[in-house]
Parts: structure tokens; C-alpha cells; sequence
């Protein structure tokens, strides 16, 4: 007797659309208080379902979609949403958000996606598939043209401006200012479907740029530079350096030099010049000292070290804690994490993809493991992320590339 098929499961639920009503209620007097936001009803949107494609800000950015459109959304998310053990089987069965990995061609997301089309949902998603951590958008991936074709959905553009202001990504605190959230514009499929993967990924990179490296308002808070440390690790005067940040100033503990934060977003010196106006600026700045560093003077003695804890990510199920209190080191090919047993060994060349969640928080996908890296509140995971990918650059003969991880 031939075994049936066992036959899925809708992924669209009616506790769906219940629960979304019950936390808009709860989640739109919030936005409005905690991060000053204006968000635009998106009255056109009737009854049909959309591919919405939103710039990242900030941490809750996915709440501002859910509150100018009607009805569920259902989000495509990074799989680390889904390995928190019961919380993330909790998030699953409110919402169903969509995994997909990180940084990586994943198949079964675009699977997934189709899936949820073809039941008529309606799908968010952020192309950057990370926030900023300078004002300016981050690397998107051209791959992404191809899942919006195969969707064949009208593309509602979302923007999000102000959040950068409100709520740096390495910042703990929100600053008292004003947000907005809107769509800008919809390309329908008949639009789109005209236009060449070149044109199309040119198109959306156009419509979600914002630059918040000028001056856009006001934004108040005692603690305006804490923690821009996990940004920043390059001095304009002494090169590779790390910083240590109290109140609206931060410090460079090599040279000593002091730059203010100020409410409008810009960087004052405190003595002497600062050359940078903004964090866009300084971080810019940044990516081209590494991309001229030569990294073979590392080879022997580390960059940089930091106290961390080791953890392996069981995708879509859990995070298992190895060792506490291992010793992180940063080389010039390679790192390397030391606690009391033997030493783990991640050259460069071997490491799949690394990339930087949340804050501060480290992914390193080496062969068939992935493995988290945590520190304390003042750890710049970017340095390391940026330095593999500077080494991968070099060995695939493109000195000068662009994306370092971001």
C-alpha cells in the first residue's frame, strides 16, 4: 500500500489577523510615545496582498509595517529569530514569520515565500537584511530581484526615516524626536516585469535610500554617545584603536582625543579637530582604512582580543552554550577562541560567512557549525566580521572590494 503524502499545513491562520488586531491596538500608542513616529495609513492598499519592501532603522521596525497596513504580515526574518528554544515556537504560532539564513542563498526561504503568496498573505521584507550601523543604507543583495519576480506580487515600497536619529543601532537608549514611516510608491508587476534585473535592483535601491548623515531634527537624550564603540574602532589620528564611550562623549584610547555627540547627530571635538561632521562620514572613513590595511602584520601577534562566551546555534531550535569566559583573538588570516580546553582555530579562508546580529552579537558559520560569540556591553563585533571579509577580498583578487560584511 503506497504511503500518501502528508499534506501541509496552511501557513496563513485566522490567530493570525487576531493577534495582529489585538497588538495593534497595544503597539500603536506605543510607536507614537516611545519613538515619536508618525505612521502613514496605507489606505490604497483595499484587499490585495503585496511584496512590501522596507529600509532597516531600527529594532522595531517591523511594528511600523504592521501598523500602516491592514491585516497580517508575514515576515521574512533571520533564522536567529527561530533558535531561542520556546520563544521562538511562541513567535511562530502568533505570527509565522518566515526564516531564511542570513547572508547566505537559502532555497527554502524562497520556497516558503511562494508557499505563503500563493495562500494569499501579504510579505514584508528588508532587502538590506541588516541596520545600519552609520545612518546610511547597507549592502543589498542582488540575488533579491529573483525571489521578487518569482512572487509576481505589486511591490509596496516602505520607508522609514528619523530611526537612525531615534535609535542608533549600537545604542541601548531611544532619543526623544521625530520618526516616519510611509509607502512611497508601488511598482506593479506589469512595471516591473518591463525592466532588466539591472534596472529593477537599481530601482529599489533608489526608492529606499535614506541618508541620515545630515541634520534632520533634533534628538535628546543624556547618554547620546553610549556604546558607538561598537561602530567605531578607527581613529583619524592613530588608525586602529578602541574607544570607550559615557554620556554624549566618546573616547580614543589610544590618543585621548574626546568627540561629543550632539542632538542633531553631529560629531564636535571636545580639543583639537575631529575631521568627520557625522557618523556617516567617520564610518566611511573606517571602511576605506581597512580596505587598504595590509593584514599580514597580524599574522603573528593579534589585532585585537576580547572576553567573550562561546555558544553553537542549533538552527531553528536552540543555542547551546560551550565555554564562558574564552578569550576571542583577532589575526590577520585567522581567529581564534582559547578557554580551558583546546583552542578553536577559524582561518579566514575556511569561515563561510560571518556577520554581526543585534548590537554587538557575532555569527560565525564555519563549516557545518555555527557558532555565536558574546561579550560585554562594549564589544565592536564589526571589526572582526569586517577584517575576514577585507582577507576574502584580497584572496579573490579584489584588493579593494567593497563589502566587508555590511
Amino acid at each position: 500500500m503506497e504511503n500518501k503524502p502528508v499534506k501541509k499545513k496552511p501557513w496563513l491562520r485566522f490567530r493570525h489577523r487576531v493577534v495582529r488586531n489585538l497588538a495593534a491596538m497595544i503597539l500603536g500608542p506605543y510607536s507614537r510615545l516611545a519613538y515619536g513616529i508618525k505612521i502613514q495609513r496605507f489606505k490604497e492598499q483595499g484587499d490585495r496582498q503585496y511584496l512590501i519592501v522596507m529600509n532597516h532603522q531600527t529594532a522595531f521596525d517591523q511594528f511600523f509595517v504592521g501598523l500602516a497596513f491592514k491585516g497580517p504580515v508575514y515576515y521574512i526574518a533571520s533564522e536567529d529569530l527561530f533558535s531561542n528554544g520556546w520563544v521562538s515556537a511562541l513567535i511562530r504560532y502568533v505570527v509565522a514569520p518566515i526564516p531564511i539564513k542570513k547572508q547566505t542563498t537559502d532555497p527554502v526561504a524562497v520556497k516558503n515565500c511562494l508557499r505563503v503568496a500563493k495562500e494569499g498573505g501579504t510579505i514584508a521584507l528588508a532587502p538590506e537584511g541588516n541596520r545600519t550601523f552609520d545612518g546610511k543604507p547597507v549592502y543589498i543583495k542582488p540575488a533579491l530581484v529573483k525571489l521578487m519576480r518569482h512572487l509576481k506580487l505589486p511591490m509596496a515600497i516602505f520607508r522609514i526615516e528619523g530611526g537612525y536619529g531615534v535609535h542608533p543601532r549600537w545604542s541601548d537608549v531611544r532619543r526623544k524626536g521625530r520618526m516616519e514611516a510611509y509607502v512611497k510608491r508601488v511598482i506593479e508587476p506589469e512595471e516591473y516585469k518591463t525592466m532588466t534585473d539591472e534596472e529593477l535592483y537599481a530601482l529599489i535601491q533608489q526608492e529606499l535610500y535614506v541618508d541620515e548623515g545630515k541634520v534632520t531634527g533634533q534628538f535628546h537624550h543624556k547618554r547620546l554617545a553610549e556604546y558607538l564603540e561598537r561602530a567605531m574602532y578607527v581613529c583619524p589620528h592613530c588608525g586602529l584603536t578602541t574607544y570607550e564611550s559615557e554620556k554624549d562623549i566618546i573616547t580614543c584610547k589610544t590618543c585621548g582625543q574626546q568627540i561629543r555627540y550632539l542632538p542633531t547627530k553631529e560629531l564636535q571635538a571636545v580639543s583639537g579637530t575631529f575631521p568627520f561632521r557625522f557618523t556617516t562620514q567617520w564610518y566611511e572613513y573606517q571602511c576605506n582604512f581597512v580596505r587598504a590595511l595590509d593584514l599580514s602584520q597580524w599574522l603573528e601577534k593579534p589585532m585585537y582580543e576580547d572576553p567573550a562566551d562561546l555558544y553553537e546555534v542549533i538552527p531553528y531550535h536552540k543555542k547551546r552554550l560551550l565555554q564562558q569566559e574564552v578569550t576571542l583573538r583577532l589575526y590577520g588570516d585567522r581567529l581564534t577562541i582559547t578557554g580551558t580546553g583546546e583552542e578553536l582555530c577559524l582561518p579566514f579562508d575556511d569561515i563561510n560567512v560571518i556577520t554581526v546580529l543585534g548590537r554587538n552579537k557575532l555569527n560565525i558559520y564555519f563549516g557545518d557549525k555555527i557558532y555565536q560569540i558574546k561579550s560585554q556591553k562594549r564589544f565592536n563585533a564589526l571589526k572582526y566580521m569586517n577584517m575576514v571579509y577585507h582577507h576574502k577580498n584580497i584572496r579573490g583578487g579584489n584588493e579593494d572590494g567593497e563589502f566587508l560584511g555590511l
